[in-house]
């Protein structure tokens, strides 16, 4: 079988670390182009892996025969980067969140449907060993309805993580558009509606920076309500430390699920008659602990058998949606209904 040709926009860490090494374990891929306004980042890859490094993407996609593109650049380049690709005739797997606004996911959608091509956005919180058992016991039904939710994502800061450090686009406004809840809530949002196969309807939110330089937010709540009823909050932190929070808890109808709250039984259920069930299943994957994603795997999965890819631009808007509406929620002081939300 002829090898999927893929280029890379965007070489700092989540490239480096998640889709360039992944993409590098498929068999049927080559990696053929890197891109990144640090030149020097974009050659490193290429020294390593193969190909040509540029400094341009729209160069890269012009000059190079491309099947398919991650997008890992700042937030605010996702959705211009991501229909240049579309455009050019790639497939496209896009980091989250996958754009900045409700009309530049639509547009992404949008184009991805006219050239007929895959648009996948890469929230992997979905493809983690811990939450697909938790998927497969709430579908069982054990549980009953979900009641109640809690969940957090929170660590020290991109900072020890991101290419730049303390100087990264993480904590500039004008390339990341939000801070926390961009980089971390958005993944559970994710998660949230995927386990619980709803929507979240209705959120009001709180947001504050207290410890990190910028101008984005560090510490992030949303209070939210699903389409069923079902009430919780989302936290997001980039100044929880030492060590990091990726737990969920829901309070459902026969008994509580707790998620990734114990180092070795990763899902524990607590049933209302005083039985446990405690399975270990694999860990949640954190920046100090590197594990396969899978993401890659599902896009390329996606492109070979022409499917569906697991997380579509439709999943990626409704995430995305959420954040806007917190963000709306706070400039208002008020809970903002999503179905009404000012677009």
């Amino acid at each position: 079988m002829t090898k999927i040709r893929v280029g890379v926009i965007g070489c700092g860490s989540i490239a480096k670390h998640r889709h360039i090494v992944e993409y590098a374990l498929q068999p049927q891929v080559e990696l053929v182009a890197f891109c990144d306004t640090v030149i020097e980042r974009a050659q490193e890859a290429a020294d390593q892996y193969g190909g040509v490094a540029y400094q341009d993407y729209h160069e890269m996609l012009e000059r190079e025969s491309l099947d398919a593109v991650s997008v890992c650049t700042p937030n605010v380049v996702h959705a211009p980067a991501t229909v240049a690709a579309l455009k050019a005739g790639c497939h496209v797997l896009c980091e989250k969140p996958m754009s900045v606004s409700d009309e530049e996911a639509l547009s992404m959608i949008q184009i991805a449907e006219e050239q007929k091509k895959k648009l996948m956005i890469g929230h992997n919180q979905r493809l983690m060993p811990p939450h697909i058992k938790a998927k497969e016991i709430l579908a069982s039904g054990s549980l009953g309805r979900v009641f109640t939710f809690r969940t957090a994502f929170a660590h020290g800061g991109p900072e020890s993580w991101a290419a730049d450090g303390e100087n990264s686009w993480f904590f500039q406004k004008d390339k990341a558009f939000i801070g926390a809840m961009g980089d971390l809530g958005v993944h559970k949002i994710d998660l949230l509606m995927w386990l619980l196969g709803e929507k979240i309807t209705e959120v009001s939110a709180m947001m504050d920076r207290h410890e990190k330089s910028g101008d984005v937010e560090d510490n992030a709540v949303i209070v939210a309500r699903t389409e069923s009823g079902a009430i919780g909050t989302i936290v997001s932190s980039w100044t929880h430390a030492p060590g990091e929070d990726n737990s969920t808890i829901l309070y459902c109808e026969r008994g509580v699920m707790k998620i990734g709250v114990d180092p070795m039984d990763q899902v524990i259920v607590n049933y209302r008659d005083g039985s446990v069930e405690k399975h270990q299943v694999g860990i949640i994957a954190t920046n100090d602990g590197q594990v396969e994603s899978g993401v890659i795997t599902a896009f390329i999965e996606a492109i070979v058998n022409d499917t569906e890819p697991i997380v579509p631009g439709e999943e990626g808007l409704k995430a995305l949606q959420v954040v806007l509406g917190a963000l709306q929620s706070v400039e208002e002081s008020r809970t903002i209904t999503l179905s009404t939300r000012k677009k």
